[in-house]
């Protein structure tokens, strides 16, 4: 039996470049092709033409510029010292403002840059949707893709706007930094009584596992198939071959449900979609409905009542415990910081009487 070579990880096959299908503005698009080795050992080989138009040139300079503000505001808090900007890198950060501007505007050392770079970052962000919106559109494909993407930006805008305009103060966004973003993170988490609590982020948690989980068993299936045109998905959708029956075959067998060759992409869209959508519901609710998601989860079954204990457990006395010198904490001061003896100790030889905390420097002076 002849096996199917992969063109796309086999054998590199060099024609005239493929100019794509004809549009109705094909001056928006750059007429130059290309071919590279290395990207045809993972993909198509083939290099553009790509369409930016002017969508995809206004996304492109407003990107641009937010991350340049960003770079030179990180540089500015080093004092302009390079070699302290590239060490420090991933600790420099663009600081949202403080919680006394509230949602206001404030001055540029401030706060300001950091609502200069996210309203350039947005609308870098938004006009790229839109060109891929539009491209899909112009292509006639279905609009799957951008609508994924916009799952994300649902994400990104509970982040650094929906919710902070909610909780009444930019304060309550995220700074830009790499570092710096993380430690929001985990201190968001820690000041809201643990987000492994907020059932939203449980179903982003489990929904971005099964995402990792279905794309190892898709991309595992396919891998193993391609030999038979596994990888020719949209004809084994339509005409069922060899490679989709044993592929379901091999599912039924070992986890008894197989899905087809085209709902398995419906799963995973699903999956990566739901992703960032719970996760942005259950940021959304947290400060504004929720202010401890501990004892909401308590409140409603979800956290074990722990017993509640009183003071310290007695400890009993053993024979001859209490015999001798007794401790006490000293007056004005905190409990289990300082100890003294109430009796003191004399000095051999002397008429000094030291405290046990005179005593205990003397020993450690003498070591």
């Amino acid at each position: 039996m002849a096996e199917y070579q992969n063109l796309f990880n086999q054998v590199q096959v060099r024609h005239a470049p493929d100019p794509g299908l004809g549009i109705d503005d094909p001056e928006n698009r750059i007429p130059d092709s290309g071919f590279s080795y290395w990207l045809g050992k993972i993909g198509d080989a083939q290099l553009g033409p790509v369409y930016l138009g002017w969508l995809g040139i206004l996304a492109l300079i407003t990107g641009g510029l937010s991350i340049v503000i960003m770079g030179l505001v990180m540089w500015a808090s080093v004092g302009w010292d390079p070699v302290q900007f590239v060490r420090q890198l991933p600790w420099l950060a663009v600081e949202p403002p403080t919680r006394e501007w509230g949602l206001r505007i404030p001055p540029l050392n401030e706060g300001g840059w950091w609502i200069l770079c996210g309203a350039l970052l947005t609308t870098s962000i938004l006009l790229w949707w839109c060109r891929m919106y539009t491209r899909a559109r112009a292509l006639g494909l279905g609009t799957h893709v951008a609508w994924a993407f916009a799952a994300a930006i649902w994400l990104y805008l509970v982040l650094g706007f929906i919710r902070p305009v909610l909780m009444g103060s930019w304060a309550e966004a995220v700074p830009f930094g790499i570092f710096p973003h993380l430690d929001w993170t985990a201190a968001f988490s820690i000041r809201y009584g643990n987000l492994f609590y907020n059932p939203f982020h449980m179903l982003s948690i489990a929904f971005l596992y099964g995402s990792a989980l279905l794309f190892a068993m898709h991309a595992g299936t396919i891998l193993a198939l391609t030999k038979l045109g596994a990888d020719r998905e949209i004809d084994q959708i339509t005409d069922r071959g060899t490679a989709a029956e044993r592929s379901q075959l091999f599912w039924r067998w070992t986890m008894g449900f197989n899905a087809t060759m085209e709902s398995i992409h419906r799963w995973a869209w699903w999956f990566a979609v739901l992703t960032v959508i719970t996760g942005g519901i259950g940021i959304v609710l947290t400060g504004t409905a929720v202010d401890n998601w501990y004892l909401w989860g308590q409140q409603h079954g979800l956290v074990p009542q722990y017993p509640e204990v009183w003071g310290d457990p007695a400890v009993p006395v053993e024979p001859g415990e209490l015999d001798g010198n007794w401790w006490e904490v000293p007056a004005g001061t905190a409990p289990g910081l300082e100890t003294s003896l109430m009796e003191g100790t004399v000095l051999p030889g002397t008429d000094l009487r030291l405290s046990f905390a005179e005593l205990t420097q003397t020993r450690e002076m003498g070591r």
